[in-house]
């Protein structure tokens, strides 16, 4: 099985070349040099322009691309090198860059009668870059279909059979599209407005990756209809992990994470009251340490951090981290980044948003 790995400082150096090498400053060269892993996320700047940094997992800013508008979720080809940040819902661009060097971006749009939901992901050969996106008068969730191999030209469309597709991600063998169907109801001409959060229908659907058929889907429980779906992550096993942010009364205690794999029904996590009431019903972000058996989730809303056992739901680790944002495997646990500029132990002039991408290497195992 084809797995991803942080790409050390060494495979780093040899695929980015001189020419990129040469046009850092000697301070991001230095921290390239120290580096152990590199990692990818949306900032915006102290001049608050909008950029893509790639950052180290000391939080020492590499490198960074501009990019035309905020971007939210951020998708990574093992295989090309490729990166992709999607536009912040109802945004409707992406670019696509190379981290390894100062090639122009890409840059593409939906259709007109679409909006890019802020997430998406490359088949595991890099070839097909899929995309969350919003057939906003049909009220259906759709996913664009890009071919990477022709700077990025749409090449169709699959229904996520649900409302309000938000993450998304790929099985490890390309044979499935898992999506985080939300289940809220939006309009780019209402802005960010959520439109029917008394009949929402969050979901979770399993999609041929070939055809666009629907294989499974997994609507919450009618005591959670207000529980919307927003990010997945899988684990070494296939497992899918998925983590929600509740619409309904602030002072209810709704299970936010849970997990589950194709022909099982969903499994949530029980989290301790303590710990479900310091994630003040939002997760931001869910992440999977395959190589630790960890996931971890953050909440900007409860200004936390919290590391789970993937096999017993154990809640191993809570930490206090104001305006908590973005969280990906690290080489001991996650590296988080928030709002304020913190990026593990480093602060920066910089506010990390939502989403980070570790940039990583495809290794036979």
């Amino acid at each position: 099985m084809m797995q991803s790995a942080p790409i050390n400082r060494r495979s780093f150096v040899k695929a980015a070349g001189i020419g990129f090498l040469a046009s850092l400053a000697p301070r991001s060269l230095m921290a390239l040099e120290r580096a152990d892993a590199v990692y990818a996320s949306g900032i915006r700047t102290a001049n608050s322009s909008f950029a893509i940094a790639t950052v180290t997992e000391r939080g020492e800013i590499i490198d960074q691309v501009a990019l035309p508008a905020r971007a939210h979720g951020m998708a990574f080809s093992a295989v090309t090198g490729k990166t992709v940040a999607f536009a912040r819902r109802p945004g409707t661009y992406a670019m696509i860059f190379d981290p390894r060097d100062k090639g122009e971006p890409i840059v593409i749009n939906s259709r007109e009668d679409r909006h890019f939901y802020g997430h998406g992901a490359f088949s595991p050969d890099g070839r097909i870059l899929y995309a969350s996106e919003n057939d906003f008068d049909g009220n259906r969730g759709m996913i664009g279909l890009y071919d990477a191999t022709d700077r990025f030209t749409r090449i169709g469309e699959y229904e996520t059979y649900g409302i309000g597709p938000h993450d998304m991600t790929v099985s490890d063998d390309g044979r499935l599209l898992i999506v985080a169907n939300g289940g809220i109801e939006t309009h780019p001409d209402f802005g960010r407005a959520k439109l029917n959060l008394e009949a929402m229908q969050p979901s979770l659907a399993l999609i041929d990756a070939a055809t666009g058929a629907l294989i499974e889907k997994h609507v919450l429980p009618a005591e959670w209809s207000q529980l919307s779906t927003r990010h997945v992550d899988l684990d070494g096993d296939g497992r899918i992990w998925f983590a929600c942010q509740y619409e309904g009364h602030r002072k209810e205690l709704p299970p936010l994470v849970g997990h589950f794999a194709k022909g099982e029904d969903l499994s949530f996590v029980a989290l301790p009251e303590e710990t479900t009431r310091r994630l003040a019903n939002y997760v931001g972000a869910i992440a999977v340490n395959r190589s630790e058996g960890l996931v971890g989730i953050t909440s900007p809303k409860g200004g936390a951090s919290v590391t789970i056992d993937a096999k017993t739901g154990k809640v191993l680790v809570e930490t206090a981290v104001p305006e908590a944002a973005g969280i990906a495997p690290a080489r001991d646990g996650f590296a988080v980044s928030s709002y304020d500029g913190d990026f593990l132990s480093r602060r920066s002039d910089v506010a990390w948003d939502q989403h980070i991408v570790r940039v990583s290497q495809r290794v036979r195992a």
